[in-house]
């Protein structure tokens, strides 16, 4: 009995299958549902992919050139018809400022951003400890203002305001901006120069993490604070990515690091946390210097002119000017060629055997003999460290300035720069006696001195060279002095040319 009642069993199971679902009529129903499901998978697949060819992709993911979450910021990365794969190029519409300022500064310093802010053009705001009195309407030509979050409540030991001023970035990331690709901080005495501001920051990409700016100009002052460290008088930019990372944690670093004197102390030790370092670029001016800066900026390096800083701290930056009017004459230049400002190029006369430097929309020295190419790009020292008001050292070589006459160069100041033709500038430098009592009587020095102005062709500088491995223009001198007047034309290098090469 035990064999037979299995037999039964798995008999009635057989034929109660076969009953219902018979082998021929299965086969068929298997192969209905296989076909169905393959048109539909077939059509979703059509209908996805035309829906993302001719749709947004941000409304699909979120925030697709964006390469870590905001967690708990609360704030989501808006970006507006931006592809992660083809974003386009940096603009002065992806940056924003974010300049610190007082009620106490702000009435006098404001002079220095009006000078480069643009309304309607610049995103940014000035950040100020209190807000301004209701009586008061606020300049037009001025950045926009906030008023600073409640900052005292963190710990500090000798600058409260210092707490503050770290927190800009903080506070301008949560306000949520469309389209940021960076946020750069800046004092209220510091000039920007947009242009190469945007040329410098062009060459990385924002979804990485990058902290840019430049050391101090004194030893003295990188010793004190830091070498790794952006000085924020020249401006600190951060990447979005880099400050997404930086937001979350700036708060509890700002204590931990209570006992740093400034804001941008605390700044690179918070970003060193994450584990970024500092992307040093050239042009960014703490101008950490005394007195004249005349030498520095005649010997500009090769690089685009970003910032300058501490400006009521050092002489104008041309003669029998205030600083104002200074700058706003150096704007001028800069708005013909803004990637050509302060770019030096230097040639010698052919037959005179005369040296001479060019500092394009700024000034130009004539040697009266010849100067190597070392010589000629390293920077006379017209000023003195920034703390101790002594000869250096600075974070570059520097050339003594002479008091004797006769070893000093004839120095000559931008009178007028215009366009010509197409693409092309001429600009004009007219000599300028610092003290008429003292010259020198040599005859070689007197053939010099004869040569009243100098004037300067160039074609205009592309921001994409800034893209490319920089190298110093040449020139060359015109053999001919007429009424006065030397003629010199700034040109890309030929193939294996040199300064010192016959043309």
């Amino acid at each position: 009995m035990s064999s037979e009642v299995p037999e039964r069993s798995h008999g009635s199971f057989e034929s109660f299958k076969f009953s219902i679902f018979p082998i021929e009529k299965t086969t068929d129903f298997l192969k209905t549902v296989l076909k169905v499901a393959l048109l539909v998978c077939a059509i979703t697949s059509i209908s996805l992919f035309l829906y993302s060819a001719f749709t947004s992709q941000t409304r699909w993911f979120r925030c697709p050139e964006c390469s870590a979450p905001t967690r708990n910021t609360g704030q989501l990365c808006e970006s507006r018809n931006v592809s992660a794969d083809n974003i386009g190029p940096t603009n002065i519409s992806h940056i924003i400022f974010g300049i610190g300022g007082s009620m106490k500064t702000w009435k006098n310093r404001r002079r220095y951003s009006e000078i480069w802010w643009q309304p309607n053009v610049t995103r940014g705001f000035v950040w100020l400890d209190e807000k301004p009195a209701t009586n008061s309407s606020w300049p037009e030509n001025s950045p926009p203002y906030r008023v600073s979050e409640d900052w005292t409540r963190f710990k500090y030991s000798s600058s409260r305001s210092a707490v503050r001023m770290a927190r800009i970035v903080l506070e301008s990331f949560r306000l949520g901006l469309p389209d940021v690709r960076w946020f750069v901080m800046g004092d209220d005495d510091t000039v920007f120069f947009t242009e190469n501001f945007v040329s410098v920051l062009a060459k990385y990409d924002h979804r990485q993490m990058y902290y840019i700016g430049g050391n101090s100009e004194s030893v003295e002052q990188d010793e004190m604070h830091s070498y790794g460290m952006a000085f924020g008088g020249g401006g600190i930019a951060i990447s979005y990515s880099l400050a997404v990372e930086l937001v979350n944690i700036l708060d509890g670093c700002l204590d931990r690091y209570y006992k740093f004197y400034g804001s941008d102390q605390r700044i690179a030790a918070c970003v060193s946390e994450i584990g970024v370092s500092l992307t040093t670029e050239r042009g960014f001016h703490q101008m950490d210097i005394r007195e004249d800066p005349y030498g520095l900026l005649a010997a500009h390096p090769v690089a685009p002119l970003v910032s300058l800083h501490h400006l009521d701290a050092v002489k104008p930056l041309f003669p029998n000017q205030n600083q104002i009017d200074s700058l706003r004459y150096l704007i001028q230049a800069y708005q013909v060629d803004p990637a050509r400002t302060m770019q030096q190029s230097f040639c010698y006369h052919p037959k005179q055997n005369w040296s001479v430097s060019i500092s394009w929309g700024y000034t130009a020295q004539l040697y009266p003999w010849l100067l190597t190419a070392k010589e000629l790009e390293t920077p006379l020292q017209t000023f003195r460290t920034w703390r101790s008001w002594k000869d250096g050292p600075f974070t570059f070589n520097t050339r003594r300035m002479s008091a004797d006459p006769c070893e000093q160069p004839v120095v000559y100041f931008l009178d007028r720069v215009e366009e010509v033709g197409e693409g092309e500038t001429l600009s004009s430098y007219k000599r300028y006696v610092f003290e008429p009592e003292k010259k020198c009587e040599r005859a070689e020095y007197a053939s010099a001195m004869a040569v009243q102005k100098i004037i300067v062709s160039a074609f205009k500088m592309h921001p994409n060279e800034w893209k490319k491995e920089p190298r110093r223009d040449c020139c060359e001198i015109s053999k001919s002095l007429k009424k006065g007047t030397m003629h010199v034309r700034i040109r890309h290098c030929k193939r294996s040319e040199t300064i010192t090469t016959p043309t």
